[in-house]
């Protein structure tokens, strides 16, 4: 049977000081009033039936999660009590689903991008589920082909083509700028993004987890034969936080790619993709008014301003700003924040600092 797996954890700093620990972004209204883990959820309509899809996250964040789905039930929502990376978030998953249905097939996605059209979306997820339940030996991701050549993601090195596929050779992480150039001037058909979404058989990728890291694999075993029982808290609270702290690239898809057992393939998303990973990639999912200036404040005044974002979350503040070019301006009710558009990725630093200056007032 077809599962998807919607990962919805992560702090996102970069967004702060919008995104905050008790309400991170997934669970903002950042796209037109609605979440983006909602909007995820909603994404899968067709393809997953609602009761397989499952959520994967943070324990702090069950109940927010659980409301913002109105009331998904707790077997859908399979929580971490310490983060521990995608390797374990996802050998958890697997493990779990394997022991519930031995046939699983599951989607891995997130709660963090704007996918559209939601149509070709969901024509290449099918594409993706019968590559895996056609084939036990292989692992789907999907590659977005790249606009820019850009050091903020992963790329997929492509090799010789399988039907609507394409074999990855490598998997690089985030490149240094003389590197992305290169990538980004070889074209489509040699390197894609990579998306962090994928397909897989839930038994192929517990056998990859024991191939490659076989305490990992044992440690979410042992918490799997646990989970739906009333000592899952227990088992959970001893064991997980002991899990290796991998992600799932570093731990399964490179070594999987060099395994001649195993067939490790991309199939290219022919679509818009967007990472809401950053202020600036907020600002692009804005609408714009006629000076390029990003808008997601209800009351804003700009007089000889230019591709500025100007962001509240209080509908009854005013944003006013002169002058101003090629900034990020963001209220809430206890910090506000103000920087260079081209000093974005700094956001992670600032709260960093403001986090050793004041604790976890305003974080």
């Amino acid at each position: 049977m077809r599962y998807a797996i919607i990962l919805a954890g992560g702090s996102g700093t970069r967004l702060w000081p919008w995104s905050r620990a008790e309400l991170p972004k997934q669970l903002l209204p950042l796209a037109g009033g609605r979440s983006l883990l909602r909007l995820a959820f909603e994404r899968l309509e067709g393809v997953v039936d609602p009761a397989n899809r499952l959520i994967c996250a943070g324990e702090s964040h069950r109940e927010a999660i659980c409301s913002e789905l109105s009331g998904l039930p707790d077997e859908q929502v399979l929580c971490e009590p310490v983060g521990r990376d995608t390797a374990a978030a996802l050998g958890l998953c697997a493990a779990v689903l394997a022991r519930r249905d031995p046939h699983a097939v599951m989607a891995v996605l997130t709660a963090d991008h704007i996918i559209e059209p939601v149509t070709a979306f969901r024509e290449t997820l099918v594409q993706a589920f019968d590559l895996a339940e056609r084939r036990a030996d292989t692992l789907v991701t999907f590659g977005i082909k790249p606009d820019a050549a850009s050091t903020a993601y992963g790329w997929l090195q492509l090799g010789l083509a399988d039907g609507n596929a394409f074999a990855v050779n490598r998997f690089c992480e985030k490149p240094d700028a003389t590197t992305a150039d290169r990538f980004f001037a070889a074209g489509p058909k040699q390197y894609l993004w990579n998306s962090g979404m994928f397909v897989w058989r839930a038994e192929t990728f517990l056998r990859c987890l024991t191939r490659y890291h076989p305490d990992l694999a044992d440690g979410v075993q042992r918490i799997a034969a646990a989970y739906d029982t009333p000592q899952r808290a227990e088992v959970l609270e001893k064991s997980y936080p002991d899990l290796k702290k991998i992600s799932v690239d570093y731990a399964v898809m490179e070594p999987a790619s060099r395994d001649a057992d195993l067939s490790v393939l991309a199939v290219p998303l022919p679509l818009r993709w967007v990472d809401v990973g950053s202020w600036n990639a907020f600002a692009g999912i804005c609408p714009k008014d006629e000076s390029g200036n990003a808008i997601a404040a209800t009351q804003h005044v700009l007089i000889d301003s230019a591709r500025t974002l100007v962001a509240s979350d209080d509908p009854d503040h005013l944003i006013a700003a002169i002058g101003c070019e090629d900034l990020i301006i963001v209220h809430t009710a206890d910090a506000t924040l103000v920087c260079r558009a081209d000093r974005a990725e700094a956001v992670k630093a600032m709260h960093r600092l403001v986090g050793e200056k004041y604790g976890g007032k305003h974080l």
